[in-house]
């Protein structure tokens, strides 16, 4: 005799039917599913870019999910304290999920399955959205990494990705109600939320969400963007990266489909430079996994005594955009708008807080991690260190960027700048760098708020001082 008791599954960063290994194997059981999403507690009233993008993405699942013939099921509040009443009310035989890899993720899921299990169901965990799990890649000693390019060469040596695993056909849903559980929220109001302020509408101008634009995504970089790749991802006005960041973060495309789509159909520098940033993407989950508090606390203690500045003001106007140097400017302005900013931007407005302004790197991790669509914890933290030259892989110190080399070099014509900084629409090449030194000032547009040689040599003094300490 059959077992019609349903298999609820947990949706987490996951949001995709297609090389998805919880469906996959929940739908092989032939047992009717539910699926479920949970705001948890700790992300549940915040309003950040990654959060909305998020709201948009379930929407797009719960689409997708109609279209099979079933819905996704959403909650808000405490995983620990919502999960059971769902497995209880549904008369679930099992709950399946696929494995999260941050370190409250993980405490918050190694609970539930010990929870879960005494209640007599089967819990099953699997695979999620990276190449190698953050715990499988060390280095002969068993050690982890901690230089990527090591890194990054072990994984190349053993590299044995598995085949992506289609959409599974014969979806049946289980018509159980669970409605009536702790937390239940409905899904029409995660609609409304998604447009209840003037940033979220502003936000959605510039995206669309879903597993199948994601795919058009990749086809349309493989096409058009991978060959040129290693020369034009760093050229701001040039859509020459991916943009595939926050469909990645949120599962809606696996890394799996990436790398075998990427390597079946490129070759050469550009599919090296853009396969290695995935690699990047894997490197900082390790890290992340050895260090859970990445955010918070330098991996290098010499720099717990740098002598921060605490000049808010400065913050705010690096945050808006004010600063003075139009590329910066121009960069935290996009971000501001859209959630998104071009990877060589993310270099150089996180060097100019750090170096020039000597702003503490976690200011700008926690900013970046409000605003980027895409925000990534491991990724983020990692890269904020790396700039900081705190990390276990960083950049050096006095390797300070120069704003104005920068936008020379990254925006050669300032239409970037241009875009998004209108006080500068109309000043000429010449001076469209360094528009303070155009004989007509621009108007309402700020001086520099530090001149560059000043910032560096102040950055210069405070890290010697940390070395002498």
């Amino acid at each position: 005799m059959s077992d019609t008791r349903p298999i609820v599954i947990w949706f987490r960063h996951d949001f995709r039917l297609r090389d998805n290994a919880a469906i996959t194997a929940a739908i092989q059981s032939r047992n009717p599913v539910i699926c479920f999403y949970i705001q948890e507690s700790a992300d549940a009233k915040t309003e950040s870019a990654a959060d909305w993008w998020v709201a948009e993405s379930l929407l797009a699942l719960n689409q997708q999910l109609k279209e099979k013939g079933g819905q996704l099921h959403l909650f808000e509040g405490d995983a620990e304290k919502i999960i059971p009443e769902i497995v209880q009310q549904s008369h679930a035989c099992k709950l399946f999920w696929n494995r999260r890899y941050d370190f409250k993720g993980k405490e918050t899921d190694q609970i539930l399955k010990k929870s879960i299990r005494a209640m007599g169901l089967e819990v099953q965990s699997f695979p999620n959205n990276l190449l190698n799990e953050p715990w499988t890649v060390k280095n002969d000693k068993g050690q982890p990494f901690r230089i990527f390019s090591a890194y990054w060469r072990a994984v190349q040596r053993h590299m044995n990705i598995q085949a992506v695993l289609p959409c599974p056909e014969n979806w049946v849903f289980s018509t159980r109600e669970i409605r009536h559980c702790l937390g239940y929220k409905d899904i029409a109001i995660l609609a409304k939320e998604t447009q209840d302020s003037s940033w979220k509408i502003k936000l959605k101008q510039s995206h669309r969400f879903g597993e199948n634009e994601a795919h058009e995504r990749l086809k349309s970089f493989i096409e058009n963007d991978l060959a040129h790749y290693a020369k034009e991802r760093d050229f701001s006005a040039k859509d020459g990266t991916s943009l595939l960041s926050a469909f990645l973060r949120s599962g809606q495309i696996s890394s799996k489909q990436i790398w075998h789509e990427v390597t079946k159909n490129g070759s050469g520098e550009g599919t090296n430079k853009f396969l290695a940033e995935l690699g990047w993407r894997e490197f900082a989950w390790s890290v992340l996994w050895e260090h859970p508090d990445l955010n918070q606390h330098n991996l290098r203690p010499e720099f717990d005594k740098m002598p921060w500045e605490k000049a808010s003001d400065n913050l705010q106007r690096w945050k808006k955009g004010q600063t003075g140097y139009p590329f910066i400017d121009a960069g935290m302005r996009a971000l501001w708008q859209t959630g998104f900013m071009p990877n060589r931007l993310r270099m150089v407005t996180a060097s100019f807080l750090v170096k020039h302004l000597l702003i503490d790197w976690r200011e700008g991790e926690k900013w970046f991690a409000q605003t980027l669509v895409d925000y990534d914890p491991a990724c983020n933290a990692t890269n904020w260190q790396w700039v900081a030259g705190s990390g276990i892989e960083s950049a050096p110190y006095f390797r300070i960027m120069n704003p104005i080399l920068q936008s020379q070099k990254f925006d050669p014509d300032g239409q970037y700048i241009r875009e998004w900084v209108k006080e500068l629409a109309d000043v000429s090449t010449a001076f469209i760098h360094t528009p303070w030194k155009a004989d007509k000032q621009p108007a309402n547009y700020p001086l520099p708020i530090i001149a560059h040689e000043e910032g560096r040599d102040r950055a210069l003094r405070a890290w010697k001082e940390i070395r002498h300490a």
